[in-house]
């Protein structure tokens, strides 16, 4: 998913007093503000004193009432730290846009005051928002691993006039002090990307535990550590637990990689001819499964996608994955390879209509074409949203003739997000305070609450919030405040970040569902009159050779209201006369036609 480009002149700002102290270590079981613009009452560059002396901020900008734009902050005086900066698909809402971003025009106001953006994955809801907003925040110091920091320097690169990315890499057990009240333990979790971190914070408040996207798969090596670590944070004496609520409306325990592993081999080895498999560009811990199973059952693996390609060679190069050199071929190349010895990668798992499978299912793409005896697997869940166009990939897969498999088939994916279940086990382990949920709707966030309910902790120690509300966090409290940021979509379209308002929304979906009605009239400047006959142009709304009467009387209403509105009007106001031809014209559309479309009327002076 290449993010789209846009910025300004560039902007260095130091936001670290220094680069940060990092230290590691070696055990691995060790709405608007009020006028002046601040939350702790501070002018923009003022150091007042604060309301409370320990009283800490969190504001989530963007995750909690959708699939994505994972993104918050914590301030306290004028510090301030955020976790994440991710982006959102688009919506049926919101058409013709690329991505949906966090509204950061609070954070660029105290752009000085950033701290340090925390990054604590390589999936695009939680970093991709990053070119877009690089620069407006002051380029501020970008704390993540490794992985982390190859994937965005990739999209950096690929992003015109972003000034050059200040990155501390950090490991799993790194603690990093970022401010003289901020301090960050990185901890790692179990996620469907390697280097995958969980954040401690410690504030004046308390210490804040940010869980970020994760699961507890128990098959996995490195469980029994993070557990052991979890432990090890609840000794710390945990304020509020951040819990990823993705899939907290599900009872159970997450599916095990192995068995997925085992499953996508048993879907290959059943499989005749050539295998289409769809799963998510970031999925790099998937990618290596599938890649080894085709290299143990002799299939080549061809690559569908820039997205995915990058993040394997990326991946490749830190040592994630790996495979024989021959392994991979070029798309190019797939021809010369026999249906049954060929596996190609692709991008599209959500119906994105410009990603490589649905140009597949289309007919679209210049390499590869549906034939009978394909077989399609989706290997990835489906956000919602996304239904529709994930259901047209199945169907137009199936008419062709390709057998289509999905994890309601057989257990081919395993979520990166913990279950109700291992919600509680967590909570129970770190023992907090508070809990706050974090990442995804309403309900799936309020499912937290009997979750919790199981193992004693009170509906009042929950707390739900919404995107752009204000929390006070003090030593033994929370107060959801009525105070609020702007927190609305910031829409990317093209080289356009945040020019794109609900007025040219408005327009869109009015295209979309009534289309345009244009006319254009050549009117004698001095007089008013019409000369010749008005031309009528139409796409979306009628067709018009199949509709003479309606433009014959179209014409005719135009003539007269331009002639009649002109009449003793001297000089002529040419907007008012537009105005009332746009007025009367699209009433008269809609009695004709129950119909509504965009009326543009263009008079030539002549």
């Amino acid at each position: 998913m290449p993010p789209r480009q846009e910025h300004h002149q560039r902007t260095r700002i130091r936001t670290l007093h220094g680069a940060g102290t990092v230290t590691r270590r070696t055990s691995a079981s060790e709405r608007k503000f009020r006028k002046e613009g601040s939350l702790t009452g501070h002018e923009a560059h003022g150091h007042a004193k604060a309301l409370k002396h320990d009283t800490v901020y969190y504001v989530p900008l963007g995750g909690l009432e959708e699939v994505g734009r994972n993104c918050s902050f914590f301030e306290y005086n004028d510090e301030i730290v955020i976790i994440d900066m991710g982006i959102q698909f688009p919506e049926e809402e919101t058409p013709g846009v690329d991505w949906i971003i966090p509204n950061t025009s609070y954070l660029e106001k105290k752009k000085k005051n950033i701290r340090g953006l925390l990054i604590t994955h390589g999936h695009y809801d939680h970093f991709g928002a990053i070119p877009y907003v690089l620069e407006r925040l002051g380029n501020p110091t970008i704390y993540g691993t490794r992985l982390i920091r190859e994937i965005i320097q990739k999209r950096l690169s690929e992003t015109p006039n972003v000034p050059k990315m200040h990155f501390i890499e950090i490991k799993n057990h790194d603690t990093v002090k970022l401010s003289e009240h901020f301090t960050a333990e990185f901890f790692g979790v179990s996620h469907t990307v390697p280097d995958t971190t969980g954040v401690a914070l410690h504030t004046p408040a308390g210490v804040m535990v940010h869980f970020a996207d994760f699961r507890l798969d128990y098959d996995q090596e490195d469980t029994v550590q993070n557990l052991q670590e979890f432990e090890r944070l609840s000794k710390l004496g945990i304020h509020s637990l951040f819990l990823d609520s993705t899939n907290a409306d599900f009872e159970g325990h997450s599916v095990s990689e192995k068995l997925v592993e085992a499953n996508l081999e048993k879907t290959f080895l059943a499989a005749e001819g050539r295998i289409i498999l769809s799963t998510f560009a970031s999925m790099i811990t998937r990618m290596a499964e599938i890649v080894k199973i085709a290299e143990k059952i002799g299939r080549k693996v061809v690559i569908n996608g820039r997205s995915m390609k990058d993040n394997l060679e990326i991946a490749k190069q830190l040592g994630y994955i790996k495979y024989k050199p021959d392994t991979l071929v070029r798309i190019e190349e797939l021809h010369k390879h026999k249906d049954n010895k060929i596996l190609i990668l692709s991008t599209g798992a959500q119906g994105q209509k410009s990603a490589g499978l649905m140009r597949i299912a289309n007919g679209e793409h210049k390499q590869i074409h549906i034939k009978p005896g394909d077989t399609l697997i989706f290997s990835s869940s489906v956000i919602p949203g996304n239904e529709r166009g994930v259901q047209t990939l199945k169907d137009n897969f199936a008419r062709q003739g390709a057998v289509v498999i999905t994890n309601n088939d057989l257990d081919i994916h395993s979520s990166g997000h913990a279950p109700g279940d291992d919600l509680t086990m967590i909570a129970k382990i770190c023992k907090p305070k508070f809990i706050i949920p974090i990442h995804g709707f309403y309900f799936k966030r309020a499912a937290n609450i009997q979750n919790m309910k199981k193992i004693g902790i009170g509906k009042e120690r929950v707390i739900l919030m919404d995107n752009g509300q204000v929390a006070e966090l003090s030593r033994d409290n929370i107060v959801v405040t009525d105070k609020t940021v702007d927190a609305f979509y910031v829409l990317v379209d093209g080289l356009g970040v945040g020019d794109v308002k609900e007025v040219v929304l408005r327009d869109r979906q009015m295209l979309s569902q009534d289309g345009i009605f244009v006319m254009i009239a050549a009117v004698d400047a001095q007089t008013g009159k019409v000369k010749g006959s008005p031309d009528i142009i139409s796409r979306g709304f009628i067709y018009l050779k199949e509709s003479h009467e309606l433009l014959a009387q179209s014409r005719h209403l135009v003539r007269r209201v331009i002639e009649e509105s002109t009449t003793k009007m001297h000089p002529i106001n040419w907007t008012h006369v537009r105005d009332n031809v746009r007025e009367k014209l699209g009433s008269f559309l809609f009695q004709k036609t129950k119909r509504r479309p965009m009326v543009l009327p263009v008079i030539i002076e002549v």
